[in-house]
């Protein structure tokens, strides 16, 4: 009995893949992108990465916007190898900034700023992207996600809007920010004598003069990476005046309460992941787990790592396949109906 050896078929195959993966697998050019923002009266910049055909179609695609955490800036997801995530999907990545904002209107502002960083990026960079680039326009076409800060901005803007995104998402985030300010609220003694240990703790660290002064100068050095005038220092980053001012504003932005004020099957899809040593993993399981409680579909994942740049470059390129996979999902059963 004579066999046909599958060798050369297979190596073809081998061949075939390695190439289109090299293909699709390099880095695509990121862009920066400046415009104004009426709701913050400021000039900002956005980072984007288009898909590889992009110039040479007049196809629309899907957009992902990626939110960074607090102290980092817009240009912090691209040095996270995004640009070759990106490479994988036929998506449209962009990357904002907001300062340490954590992407809420603010109750008060000072100093003559507008602080409607909320407004900020639902109104002014959506309307701009969308305006700018040929962008799928609408719920079936819009995921959110980020990392600490912004993974509390991911899952608070996308609860509060869901009909703008099919898909939100955060990796190690400080989901219970706004649950803590509201105890902090209602329990103004007890926070402030926390805040008065930890600050004793600090002081009497051997060396902490030193820390300080370490601190307080890197508040006001320019970050040339930013580039933005009047927000480029930590000092300017950080927006005068309060963001919360009474339980009820904390409990507007609270993905804990927001989650259960939409009708389930208007909630758009929710991926969550955090680091096994990182220390706000009792807020993510906490979180999944009042999900599980009130049977809201969700994915979840923990793996090793902690709050730190190893981890999110890891877990990115898995939420981003998570989240183009909702998208087509989204877009295809709109399509049928």
């Amino acid at each position: 009995m004579k066999t046909k050896s599958v060798f050369p078929a297979v190596l073809l195959w081998i061949v075939a893949c390695t190439l289109a993966f090299s293909a699709t697998g390099a880095p695509l050019p990121v862009a920066t992108v400046e415009f104004d923002a009426p709701s913050v009266d400021r000039t900002m910049k956005y980072n984007i990465v288009v898909p590889a055909g992009y110039g040479e179609s007049d196809e629309r695609y899907p957009v992902l916007y990626l939110l960074h955490g607090l102290t980092s800036n817009y240009t912090a997801w691209a040095l996270m190898r995004v640009p070759e995530y990106a490479a994988r999907h036929e998506m449209i990545v962009v990357m904002p900034d907001v300062g340490n904002s954590w992407y809420v209107n603010w109750a008060e502002s000072e100093e003559g700023q507008k602080n409607a960083w909320e407004d900020y990026l639902i109104n002014d960079l959506i309307g701009h992207v969308d305006a700018n680039y040929r962008t799928i326009a609408k719920r079936e076409g819009r995921a959110i996600n980020g990392l600490s800060m912004g993974g509390y901005g991911g899952l608070m803007l996308g609860l509060r809007h869901p009909d703008m995104f099919c898909s939100i998402g955060s990796h190690s985030g400080a989901i219970s920010y706004a649950a803590n300010a509201r105890w902090a609220i209602e329990n103004p003694e007890e926070a402030k004598k926390r805040d008065e240990e930890r600050r004793a703790r600090w002081s009497n660290r051997e060396g902490s003069e030193g820390i300080r002064e370490a601190y307080e100068r890197r508040l006001r050095e320019s970050n040339e990476a930013i580039g933005i005038e009047g927000f480029s220092s930590q000092a300017d980053r950080a927006p005068q005046g309060q963001m919360f001012i009474s339980s009820e504003d904390c409990d507007r932005y609270d993905p804990f309460k927001l989650v259960l004020e939409i009708p389930k099957e208007d909630l758009p899809h929710i991926h969550v992941d955090c680091g096994t040593e990182d220390f706000l993993i009792g807020s993510s399981r906490d979180f999944v787990k009042h999900l599980q409680d009130n049977t809201i579909p969700y994915s979840y994942a923990e793996s090793e790592g902690g709050h730190a740049p190893a981890y999110w470059v890891r877990e990115v390129a898995h939420s981003m396949a998570v989240q183009y996979n909702v998208i087509q999902r989204s877009l295809a059963r709109a399509k049928k109906e």
